[in-house]
């Protein structure tokens, strides 16, 4: 065992999970209104182009980790219809309820899954796409998440990683302001948890850029990887085929 990253604080790796289980428990039931806050409904737009770039159709089958509150999941439930699947998963079980909750209030019923996408509990080549949306960065041994997940894609499969990056230098100060002033006091006004915030600003700069991320994903078994930046690098989303 070693130390990692939580936020900028180093950890003995077998605390993270722990950590990041907490930060999300306390935001879990504030989350969706907190992202609207924070990206100014950016995050929504965001999705749409992850969902339009997954070109799904009709019967595939979708692994969703890190599925949170569920806005991908349903998506790509309407793109691959009945005769499809969409596994929504999550490490954390507060924002997995929530996520359940919602799509069952909307009448969708998925599957649903608490596992770690450090050791997926499933059988390998079983997913024409594998999605993650702003869950890889908080994972202790990416490399082994992005081994898994190419692992349970099937030969020509997908995985799309929507992620904070590293944005534009003539934005770096601006954004470096609003996130270590403006997230925290949002997040201590909406969801009574400065803290938190905090940290998830700083797991953003902790976060491998596009290149590194790039490689990463190269090294676990995508034979090509594009890189789509958006709102000038402030997210990024990659797209990765396994060989």
């Amino acid at each position: 065992m070693g130390d990692t990253h939580f936020g900028f604080e180093t950890v003995d790796e077998t605390q993270k999970a722990r950590r990041v289980r907490g930060v999300f428990d306390s935001v879990a039931s504030k989350y969706d209104v907190m992202n609207d806050l924070m990206s100014l409904g950016m995050h929504r737009a965001w999705k749409a182009y992850t969902v339009a770039v997954a070109k799904l159709r009709p019967g595939q089958q979708v692994l969703d980790i890190a599925g949170g509150t569920g806005d991908l999941a349903r998506a790509f439930a309407k793109r691959v219809g009945p005769g499809g699947t969409v596994l929504h998963t999550d490490i954390n079980e507060a924002m997995l309820r929530q996520g359940r909750d919602r799509l069952l209030d909307e009448g969708l019923v998925l599957p649903t899954l608490l596992c770690d996408a450090e050791s997926l509990p499933l059988r390998e080549a079983s997913f024409d796409l594998v999605s993650v949306a702003f869950g890889l960065r908080n994972m202790t041994h990416k490399d082994r998440a992005l081994a898994e997940m190419c692992r349970v894609l099937k030969p020509g499969g997908r995985l799309l990683v929507l992620e904070f990056s590293k944005v534009a230098a003539p934005l770096a100060k601006a954004y470096d302001w609003y996130s270590f002033n403006v997230l925290p006091r949002l997040g201590q006004w909406v969801a009574g948890d400065a803290d938190s915030y905090r940290y998830l600003a700083e797991s953003i700069r902790m976060h491998p850029g596009q290149a590194e991320l790039k490689s990463m994903m190269k090294r676990a078994g995508f034979g090509h990887v594009d890189v789509h930046n958006l709102n000038a690098g402030v997210v990024a989303l990659h797209v990765g085929i396994k060989c």
